[in-house]
């Protein structure tokens, strides 16, 4: 009898994945095994499905830290590449589970992986395994897709070059194989909160933020909002349109950032986050006319006149006021020359 450890990110195809080896009759136990990082946060979403379908089974998170540095992988241009931060994702995620597999005597290792996601490649599969010494221990059933009682051994599955006949990267399919093994076909860990690095530049944004010196867990969060700007290669400008954005950039201030908002009780929130120590005054003041005018777009959109806005460093007590003049449209302000915005898709910010 077998002990396995399922790699659960959480998704349709993970947790299809699990439970047909976990009704395998060669199966003894089975434990699921979930990383967190900066790009893919434990939710209590997460934590209500595992209960939901896996009351009693062993459920235990472990922590990316310094390591999710390196998840970003750039392209042969140069720019972001998802296909090769998975794969170095993957290598990552593997080296840890078979370390975890060791801890716990586990004989094989479960995952979700369907054919051709994000273009990884069976034979990238098969070298990685072999080099961390789990060859023919890693079980994808997905690749396969025979039911356990169909006499196949567990083996069966860990042969990634053996392809079904089923279209299983076909969400259809993918429901159709739920309905079958009694589970939900709902995705509430869907890709964008399993992993930001698949919401549309979103990886894009990482990239030229690693690209900076000493960057931060916090600079790195202001990346979720959809309206993150930058002027030139050190100021950012995020803004925190509604009260939940508002109180997720609350919590991300830091004291020489500064804080722009209008006279308005219900309007956007702004953070500034540039080296103002190192700028001249006439540098400064353009900065903060530029965010006082993007955030004034935001309150009155091709407004003709002014409207108040204040601002303040954290560090300060003292706040300013500024009669700003709102840009024609917020398409004007994605294209002024000096300004950066790399388009993103919503991100739920605080879940991943």
């Amino acid at each position: 009898m077998a002990k396995v450890l399922s790699l659960f990110s959480g998704s349709l195809a993970s947790r299809l994945a699990t439970r047909l080896v976990a009704l395998h009759p060669d199966v003894e136990s089975i434990q699921l095994l979930y990383f967190r990082s900066p790009f893919s946060c434990e939710s209590d979403d997460l934590r209500q499905l595992v209960r939901s379908e896996w009351p009693r089974t062993v459920f235990r998170t472990q922590s990316i830290k310094k390591e999710y540095r390196t998840l970003v992988e750039p392209s042969s241009e140069g720019g972001f590449s998802l296909q090769a931060s998975c794969l170095r994702c993957k290598e990552l995620l593997f080296g840890k589970a078979v370390r975890y597999m060791e801890r716990i005597g586990a004989d094989y290792l479960v995952t979700g992986e369907v054919p051709g996601a994000h273009g990884m490649d069976p034979e990238e599969m098969v070298c990685m395994a072999e080099s961390l010494g789990i060859s023919g221990r890693v079980l994808r059933p997905l690749y396969r897709g025979q039911r356990p009682n169909d006499g196949a051994s567990l083996g069966a599955w860990a042969n990634p070059r053996t392809r079904s006949s089923r279209r299983w990267c076909d969400p259809a399919a993918l429901s159709e194989l739920a309905e079958e093994l009694g589970l939900s076909s709902e995705d509430p860990m869907r890709a964008c909160r399993r992993c930001k690095l698949t919401v549309p530049g979103f990886g894009d944004r990482v990239a030229s933020l690693f690209g900076e010196i000493g960057f931060t867990l916090n600079a790195l969060r202001l990346l979720d909002f959809e309206l993150f700007y930058k002027i030139g290669p050190d100021t950012k400008i995020v803004l925190a349109r509604d009260e939940l954005e508002k109180r997720e950039l609350q919590n991300l201030f830091l004291p020489d950032d500064l804080r722009v908002y209008p006279a308005t009780p219900h309007g956007p929130m702004t953070l500034v986050r540039t080296s103002w120590r190192m700028l001249s005054p006439r540098r400064q003041a353009a900065i903060i006319e530029r965010a006082a005018r993007i955030t004034a777009t935001y309150v009155a959109e091709g407004s003709e006149g002014t409207i108040p806005i204040y601002y303040r460093l954290e560090c300060e007590d003292e706040t300013h006021l500024l009669n700003a003049a709102p840009y024609g449209s917020r398409d004007e302000v994605d294209h002024l020359d000096d300004v950066e915005m790399i388009p993103l898709r919503a991100v739920e910010t605080g879940v991943s």
